[in-house]
């Protein structure tokens, strides 16, 4: 059985080789390229060094994923077959090279591998760029901007923006996280004498240069310090000695009405379809969140970087069914997966815990929804919806028997009776009672308004008509569909 060492071409000139890995690529039995996109490959070939690269896998695969894999096997293979393989990758070999690290673990106790270093890319780019890396630097993937985003607070350079099309695509994401006219340096083949190229531009520009090709990085200096506050630094600020009297004497309970109306105000939005709004309340909410962030920060207790990192950890584990081995065929499964997770995590072992756990601070119709959607999934439902119509003519002859009576005690235990078996009835039809009577009250409003105003029309007031008047009008009210102007 072979060997296997890995080795770096550095950035692309041949000076900057070290003397170690110039003598393997000379003296390698077998020499595999990753790619022949590389400006020390000519003077390889020059010398008279045979060798193969990867190219046609690269151009035969439909992912990058597929590509790597495939390079990986290919290495592997050469060296099961006995044969002493130096693989060359452009850079250095642990430096933003997916295919070596596949090869490190698959040949792991099977293969001797070897890995020699050489200048990266990355210490091209910052001589270029003649910037000081302690200060921070992060190294991103452009193909991998989606889970690899970037840090504003230092420098960041991203790899792999080998086209036009890999630009704007990079371009796209960035402008989430920075200015658009955010100052960048994209630079191309840097410490190649004779083919590094560098140049500073604004964000915007970055999918304008014709210029990139397969040795293209970008650079991005830490952002500079605006107006914008974000949004912890803002209302630090605003509780601070020069900020708000108002925010800096609000607590934890004294904001609790404030995101009750706000949660509220985000309902109001998406029932009125006005995207506009909703991103207004929405921000509202999350003003909210930042608020109750920032004076846990003050107090020492925990800071929004925790709040996140729970959230993150929290989804993960409710999501066996996702991120784990738990097999789920629909939204019914997925559900029970996830209340299962939530016992397991919260040390409830049993069904009466998970019901006295749901906040009494919800209004009663959320409350007795989410109590009835606990207790069915241990089984303690009605087969069907006719179940549920049958409980509620029950309680409603239940309550005929005593409404009439004094015994207040009595009545009010059979009205509650009664709501509990109309929400069970809302919950098999999938409708949310607190959202259903919501849209009742709107349309009580309405249908009244049209009353009144038909009334005042005609020289009245509500006061002075009959019942018989007022019910003759709601009922053109409801054939006429009437919707009231908010005056608000």
């Amino acid at each position: 059985m072979g060997k296997i060492t890995i080795i770096g071409l550095g950035p692309g000139d041949y000076d900057s080789l070290t003397l170690k890995v110039e003598n393997i690529i000379k003296n390698a039995d077998t020499l595999i390229l990753r790619t022949e996109k590389h400006p020390m490959v000519d003077k390889i070939a020059a010398m008279g060094i045979r060798f193969s690269t990867c190219d046609d896998i690269y151009d035969s695969s439909q992912t990058f994923e597929e590509v790597y894999e495939t390079i990986c096997d290919r290495v592997i293979n050469k060296a099961l077959e006995g044969k002493d393989v130096a693989y060359a990758v452009p850079g250095h070999p642990l430096a933003a090279e997916k295919s070596v690290g596949l090869i490190l673990d698959k040949a792991k106790g099977k293969i001797e591998v070897i890995v020699e270093g050489a200048m990266s890319f990355i210490d091209a780019v910052t001589a270029s760029l003649q910037i000081d890396i302690s200060s921070g630097l992060k190294i991103i993937d452009g193909l991998r901007l989606e889970k690899q985003r970037p840090d504003t607070n230092c420098g960041n350079i991203i790899t792999q923006v080998y086209s036009k099309l890999v630009a704007s695509e990079v371009k796209l994401i960035l402008m989430d996280h920075y200015k658009d006219d955010q100052s960048i340096c994209i630079i191309k083949a840097a410490g190649v004498e004779g083919l590094e190229k560098m140049e500073w531009i604004p964000l915007y520009q970055l999918d304008s240069i014709e210029w990139v090709d397969y040795l293209t990085s970008i650079y991005i200096p830490p952002a500079s310090e605006d107006k914008r506050f974000k949004s912890m630094d803002l209302m630090e600020y605003l509780r601070g000695d020069e900020g708000c009297p108002w925010d800096r004497k609000q607590n934890h309970n004294s904001l609790k009405p404030y995101l009750l109306e706000e949660c509220y105000e985000v309902i109001d939005a998406i029932d009125c379809d006005d995207i506009d709004q909703l991103i207004e309340e929405l921000g509202d909410v999350l003003l909210q969140v930042v608020f109750h962030c920032q004076i846990g920060k003050e107090a020492g207790e925990f800071h929004i970087n925790d709040v996140i990192t729970f959230l993150v950890n929290k989804l993960i584990s409710r999501h066996p069914h996702v991120f784990g081995e738990t097999q789920v065929n629909d939204e019914s499964g997925a559900l029970e997966s996830w209340e299962a997770s939530k016992r397991h995590e919260k040390g409830m072992n049993t069904y009466t815990e998970t019901l006295t756990a749901i906040p009494k601070a919800m209004s009663s119709l959320t409350r007795s929804y989410k109590i009835q959607e606990k207790a069915a999934l241990s089984g303690f439902d009605w087969p069907e919806v006719d179940g549920a119509m049958t409980k509620v003519d029950e309680e409603i002859l239940e309550l005929k028997e005593v409404y009439k009576t004094a015994k207040k005690d009595k009545i009010e235990e059979e009205i509650g009776d009664l709501l509990f078996a109309v929400v069970n009835v809302a919950r098999f039809l999938k409708m949310q009672p607190e959202l259903a009577l919501a849209k009742t009250i709107n349309k009580f409003i309405n249908r009244f308004g049209f009353i009144e105003e038909i009334a005042l029309g005609e020289g009245k007031k509500l006061e002075e008509m009959t019942l018989e008047d007022m019910d003759l009008l709601w009922n053109k009210a409801k054939t006429h569909n009437f919707t009231r102007k908010n005056k608000n």
